[in-house]
């Protein structure tokens, strides 16, 4: 709250009614979310620049404030229009590049103490409620001026197999060697296996014993089966 209390201090001469300060602590909020104002009234003004603070002239008309605003990245530009209805405000704000509208209605008792104008740590109450309203009914629906970029999707490792086989030892790669390309269904060391591998195609990959070595596929044993005479 020392942010709405400083700006309360430079805005308390102009504040002389309830939705003077109930319009404060709305232009607060909005600046909370990455807001500026650039000044009052529908058109802008010669020399404008983006300020936390409230424009000159900003209370002229206490029936209808109207107050524009830049997003920090300037992305957006709000229009605000704060309309008195007996007791209540009426907050009108229109996306001028999208053409978004939002609005939300506040019963200005609800937020201010009308008997302390001129006492900033007594004038606001349900500050919590009032940053909730702002921020579901105002800054939700716009979107908030400096989103956060979605992540993308990681990719996957182009060096991984598509098919995932539970029976099927992972490679080792030592360091400094780079994994092959596309490697082979069963091991890195399919080609020329048996020489690298000193296990064999047995104990490293069972899939190869029950199918019948290379070896045994090209080099039958012969039958040493005792004939019968």
């Amino acid at each position: 709250m020392a942010g709405l209390e400083l700006l309360y201090a430079s805005a308390s001469a102009a504040i002389s009614r309830p939705q003077d300060a109930l319009l404060c602590g709305v232009h607060w909020e909005l600046v909370r979310h990455g807001y500026r104002c650039l000044g009052a009234g529908d058109q802008p003004g010669p020399d404008e620049r983006k300020s936390e603070l409230l424009p000159a002239g900003w209370e002229a008309n206490k029936e209808v404030y109207t107050l524009r605003y830049r997003s920090m990245d300037d992305a957006r530009e709000l229009l605000l229009k704060a309309i008195m209805v007996e007791d209540s405000m009426i907050l009108n704000v229109m996306d001028r590049s999208s053409q978004k509208v939002a609005d939300v209605t506040l019963a200005v008792a609800d937020y201010i103490d009308p008997e302390h104008l001129d006492d900033f740590h007594k004038v606001y109450k349900n500050t919590e409620e009032l940053r909730t309203r702002v921020a579901s009914g105002i800054i939700a629906p716009l979107g908030a001026p400096a989103e956060k970029a979605k992540k993308e999707p990681e990719k996957k490792d182009p060096d991984s197999p598509r098919d995932y086989d539970p029976l099927r030892i992972p490679p080792h790669h030592p360091a400094g060697m780079r994994a092959p390309t596309r490697p082979s269904p069963l091991s890195p060391f399919a080609v020329g296996g048996e020489d690298l591998d000193p296990l064999g195609p047995a104990l490293t990959h069972p899939q190869a014993s029950q199918a019948g070595s290379p070896r045994e596929q090209f080099h039958p044993v012969p039958d040493l089966t005792p004939s019968a005479h």
